[in-house]
This record gives C-alpha cells, sequence and structure tokens, in this order.
C-alpha cells in the first residue's frame, strides 16, 4: 500500500480529457496571435515550438516567452499536429492561463495586511484541474493567503480550474514557482514552517499547526515528492477507519487545513 495522500476515483484517462477540454478553450495558435498575445501581456503557462525552426518571427515569440518565463517545449511537427485544433500552428502553440498569476511576495503582504501569521498552501504536482479549483476554493474559505503551484508537471490557471473554483480564483492569489523546495527555502527565512500530508506521518490532531505554516499537498498518484518532504518540518496523518488506503487530494486538503483553521482559533 502507497503510503501518501493521494487522488482516488480519477484515471489518467479522466485527466487527459480534463486537460484536453482545456486546451481547447484556452490555446493559441499561429505566430501572429502568439506573438500578439505575448505583447499584449496575456499570461502564458506554456508554449510548444517547432524544434530546429529558426525563422525571425519564431525566435521573436521565444524571445517574448523568455521575458514572461514561459515554460518552453521544443517538439517535433508530429506533436503540433497532434495538438493543433485548426491545421494552421506555423510551428508554435501556446496554452495561456485563465488568470494572471500573483507573486508569493503578494501572499506575504496580504497577511501581514490583515494582522495574521501566513497560511500558504502549496501544492507538488497536483495534475487534475477540478481537484486544484476545488483547493483554491477550499483556500479561499479557510482563510489562507495564498496557493502555491510548480511550473512543471502541474495543470495551471485553466479554465476549468477557474470554474471548479466557484469564484474563489478570483479572491486568492496563485502564484507558479520554477522550484518549490527553492521557494520554501526563501519561505522559512521568513520564518513560515512547512507541514506534508503523508500517511506515514504523526496525527495532524497531535501536532501543533498555529504559526506562520505552509500546507504541502502531494499529487494525485505519487503523494509528495522526496525532496520537497525533506524540506517539510512536519509531516501529517489523516486518521481513517474506512476499508481504502488514501483520499482525493482536495479533500485532504481541505481536512488538514480545517485543522489549522481549528487550532488557530483555539490559540486565541
Amino acid at each position: 500500500m502507497k503510503r501518501n495522500i493521494k487522488q482516488r476515483g480519477v484515471s489518467e484517462k479522466d485527466m487527459e480529457k480534463n486537460q484536453e477540454k482545456d486546451i481547447k478553450k484556452d490555446r493559441i495558435e499561429g505566430r501572429n496571435a502568439v506573438l500578439e498575445a505575448f505583447r499584449s501581456g496575456k499570461t502564458i503557462d506554456k508554449l510548444f515550438v517547432l524544434d530546429g525552426c529558426q525563422d525571425g518571427s519564431v525566435q521573436s515569440i521565444i524571445r517574448e516567452a523568455k521575458k514572461q518565463d514561459t515554460l518552453i517545449q521544443f517538439v517535433a511537427k508530429e506533436r503540433l499536429n497532434q495538438l493543433t485544433e485548426t491545421g494552421k500552428h506555423q510551428g508554435v502553440i501556446a496554452y495561456a492561463a485563465a488568470y494572471a498569476y500573483a507573486e508569493v511576495e503578494d501572499m506575504l503582504r496580504l497577511a501581514r495586511d490583515r494582522g495574521e501569521a501566513p497560511f500558504l498552501i502549496l501544492l507538488d504536482g497536483i495534475e487534475d484541474p477540478h481537484n486544484l479549483g476545488a483547493i483554491i476554493r477550499t483556500a479561499n474559505l479557510a482563510g489562507a493567503h495564498g496557493v502555491i503551484i510548480p511550473k512543471r508537471r502541474a495543470v495551471g490557471l485553466t479554465a476549468t480550474v477557474a470554474k471548479a473554483s466557484a469564484g474563489a480564483l478570483h479572491y486568492t492569489p496563485v502564484a507558479k514557482v520554477t522550484n518549490l523546495t527553492r521557494t520554501m527555502e526563501e519561505l522559512k527565512k521568513q520564518g513560515l514552517w512547512f507541514v506534508c500530508a503523508d500517511m506515514g506521518g504523526e496525527q495532524m490532531y497531535r501536532l501543533n499547526l498555529t504559526g506562520p505554516i505552509g500546507l504541502v499537498i502531494g499529487s494525485e498518484g505519487e503523494g509528495v515528492s522526496r525532496l520537497v518532504k525533506e524540506n517539510c518540518d512536519l509531516t501529517a496523518s489523516i486518521p481513517m477507519k474506512g476499508d481504502i488506503d488514501s483520499l482525493n487530494a482536495s479533500v485532504a486538503a481541505g481536512v488538514l487545513a480545517y485543522e489549522i483553521v481549528r487550532q488557530r482559533i483555539i490559540s486565541k
């Protein structure tokens, strides 16, 4: 039995279908359209470029993508042909974010403005947009000051995420970072400590979850990755009495977030 809190009931095929729906809503194809999207300030999550293409317009797009720190993938023509919906990609396809990303500093500023100890939720590789949307909704209702997601191997702020958040995305800052462990190290310097969800951890009711805290939730399939877990100060498990071995990632996030809320209330 894998000792982690992971997704149940959503197959890889289902997640691929969800992501494909998002791609159709958020995809931009063609050199002019992609270049204008960058120059207009639209947030682009990912850019696919024909490998080996040296055309000036494509190089301009790549330069704009680097300015935005957009994830760039150089792929074969066959891959672009699989992704295209219009058949006129011209060697470039971009995925746009449905909402603009915040900065981690925005979350810390929000905590200061509220006169509260920072409470952040960090997601280590959540790939299902419905899970991400549900976690953002929980973060808002639990009073968290923001959600942090990694740039790679994770879903971004797609249209489906926005819908699943039930409006919470309008009010809850979400930051996308290149390296989750490095971000945690920087936040530790500012007084935060981290607890991750893991079935092998101490029962959450026995832990002190007050103060400036980052709650780390792992991916649907593998849980919290080794490097991220090593950077956590505590591991927390949720007591379970049923016949299966794990919780949906968004449900686990909700249970642990509200244990943090409970402890904050009684510690006042």
